[in-house]
């Protein structure tokens, strides 16, 4: 799903038209349309550009989503006398001394897209109304929590109860360990950079200056490319050749960064002999092969110089 575009974008009244929707407000509505439409998933996961918003958390429990999104490190909160002020605060007031003695923290092996497995630490953790059994609870991951490294730890704010709590009988939502939590916001890395990935490689990146209803208009055909492309991705394969023997099967269990095994691209893209009249080639193997080479590819690229030709698309 694209992120939201707040509207109308060529009204002259801005936030004062009635029909006026923050990107807030757009992606809530969003979440609980893909609901209503019979798409069942765990929870909705966002960084901390949404997280950080009460009004965006409050917005989703009202349309019964779950959620788990970031908090900043030192977002601030209501607290009494010297209790923790931020999440880094929180973070700080657990106790640690090394991992064979990891005080209130909890190990976790995270499973990623290539079958690595990599160890991060978890904790449940106290924050203003934030706690284990509150309605919302704080839920800290990092790879050292001697240090807490900016760039590999996390503040999570979720409405997921937790096993064993009170919450459970009264709660909508099936209960999460740490475990849980943690896989659950490292998806949302993947989906990012796949949307990336995906963004560039089919020219949703690219645009002219135009209005905003050709924009949609070009949007729409992007969805309708990627969404031919990613059928015949899935579609049944075709029959294994006597001296192909299959693949094995993928692991069972759930990883973060999705398959492990990518399907091979289909063979015989070039036509046996001439054509006797013209046509259309088959666009199906090309399908599959263009999806191929995205998911093949590195995780991100680097951002394009002043001396190509690209727009890219503009973010608010």
């Amino acid at each position: 799903m694209p992120a939201p575009t707040p509207r109308p974008t060529t009204s002259t009244k801005g936030k004062k038209d009635p029909g006026f929707q923050s990107k807030l407000q757009i992606a809530v509505a969003l979440a609980a349309q893909a609901k209503a439409a019979g798409l069942v998933f765990r929870a909705v996961a966002a960084d901390c550009a949404y997280g950080d918003h009460d009004s965006f958390r409050a917005g989703l429990h009202a349309a019964g989503l779950a959620f788990v999104m970031a908090l900043k490190p030192r977002h601030g909160t209501w607290s009494y006398g010297t209790d923790a002020y931020t999440p880094i605060d929180a973070a700080h007031a657990l106790t640690w001394t090394d991992a064979d003695h990891p005080g209130d923290w909890t190990r976790i092996e995270r499973t990623l897209r290539d079958g690595h497995t990599a160890t991060w630490w978890a904790a449940e953790a106290r924050l203003g109304w934030c706690g284990p059994d509150g309605n919302v609870r704080l839920v800290v991951a990092t790879t050292d929590p001697a240090t807490l490294p900016t760039k590999a730890t996390w503040y999570l704010a979720t409405d997921l109860p937790r096993p064993g709590s009170p919450r459970v009988a009264d709660s909508p939502y099936l209960p999460a360990d740490l475990a849980e939590i943690v896989r659950i916001y490292g998806l949302r890395h993947w989906v990012e950079q796949s949307y990336k990935q995906v963004k560039d490689e089919l020219g949703w990146a690219d645009f002219q200056v135009r209005s905003d209803t050709a924009i949609r208009r070009h949007q729409t055909l992007v969805n309708c490319a990627f969404s031919f492309c990613w059928n015949t991705w899935f579609a049944p394969p075709l029959p294994v050749e006597a001296h192909q023997p299959p693949g094995p099967d993928a692991p069972p269990d759930p990883l973060e960064r999705g398959r492990t095994k990518i399907p091979a691209a289909p063979t015989g893209l070039l036509a046996p002999d001439t054509p006797r009249r013209p046509w259309l080639a088959d666009a199906l193997g090309h399908a599959a092969t263009l999806l191929a080479a995205m998911v093949g590819e590195a995780p991100a690229r680097s951002t394009p110089g002043t001396d190509q030709h690209r727009r890219q698309r503009q973010t608010s």
